[in-house]
């Protein structure tokens, strides 16, 4: 088995540990993160290119969506080929600048996507519950300020907590416990007292997080309000299919990224594993599913597939 002593000293970078302790494991997992980072890019992609390929998609709705694949695609791109080339390397080296600008832009796209999914719901709330102002209401100037307050709100929390974090002295310690460089292995590096910087992230977690969620169980809340009331049930039923998909998609992800700050600092060998694991989900597992959830019981997109699939045929056809 493979030592944390036997990895380089780096002195102006970082050491990634990851799931060195677990050298089976690892091997196992290139296998399987390889092929969830492939239908990751994928799935998110036909999403993007669908929305913009097919006019019936240009609605709110769909610009949202594409919105949420595109910070998929680059929020496990900014932490899995990293990942990846270590455990295929067995390097574990990170420079500091590669490992303050990983920190950065993944922390900016999780917090984007906390707004981003609170903003969804409010979009499904308009459409719900006011149908008739929906076209009105939701139009494509306010859609792109929406999506615009998202990602300028995530990466302004990501700056103040990337310089905080970054300012901590280490005094030579270097080895990060996971397999990415975040906030909370990043404040166990310090050798001295984080309790400002601990306090400003949870700060930044209500903000970001708690209010984005309370926006949400409002949303829904009157959503269902709005669902009861009405008389017929396919009427019911389709309301509660629109909305289920971005609720399934809120659990997974609010549920594995607030469990994750239960190991922010684990002191045993098994809470270590599970925090990695956990962050390995949020980091990879809810991206991948996201297309497959909004996808799989969706009429348009399916349609939109058959369209685009059909006009291909067609072009192929002529040109033979």
């Amino acid at each position: 088995m493979r030592r944390l002593n036997s990895t380089p000293h780096h002195t102006s970078g970082f050491v990634l540990v990851g799931f060195l302790e677990w050298p089976r494991l690892e091997m196992a997992l290139l296998v399987v993160v390889s092929i969830f980072y492939i239908l990751t890019l994928s799935g998110n992609s036909a999403i993007i290119l669908l929305s913009r390929l097919d006019p019936k998609l240009h609605t709110p709705m769909y610009f949202f969506l594409a919105n949420l694949s595109f910070l998929d695609l680059c929020y496990t791109t900014s932490t899995v080929p990293q990942m990846l080339i270590n455990i295929q390397s067995h390097k574990r080296s990170i420079s500091y600048v590669g490992c303050i600008a990983q920190l950065f832009i993944f922390l900016g796209l999780g917090s984007t996507e906390c707004v981003l999914l609170s903003i969804m719901a409010f979009d499904r709330y308009v459409a719900i519950c006011q149908p008739l102002r929906y076209t009105a209401a939701m139009h494509s100037t306010l859609c792109q300020q929406l999506a615009a307050v998202a990602w300028i709100t995530g990466f302004s929390n990501s700056l103040v907590q990337t310089v905080l974090t970054s300012l901590l002295p280490r005094c030579g310690k270097y080895q990060i416990e996971n397999f990415f460089c975040e906030v909370p292995a990043m404040l166990q590096l310090s050798c001295v007292d984080t309790w400002v910087n601990e306090v400003e992230m949870y700060a930044a977690v209500v903000v970001i997080k708690v209010i984005p969620l309370g926006l949400i169980l409002f949303s829904y809340i009157n959503i269902v309000r709005a669902v009861i009331r009405i008389q017929s049930s396919d009427g019911r039923k389709k309301a509660f299919h629109t909305c289920g998909s971005h609720l399934l998609v809120v659990i997974m992800f609010y549920g594995s990224a607030i469990s994750g700050y239960a190991y922010m600092a684990p002191k045993s060998s098994s809470a270590k594993l599970k925090g990695k694991l956990l962050a390995l989900f949020y980091g990879l597992m809810t991206p991948m599913l996201n297309p497959l959830i909004y996808t799989l019981r969706n009429k348009d997109v399916k349609a939109a597939v058959k369209k685009i699939l059909g006009r291909e045929q067609e072009q192929g056809w002529n040109l033979a």
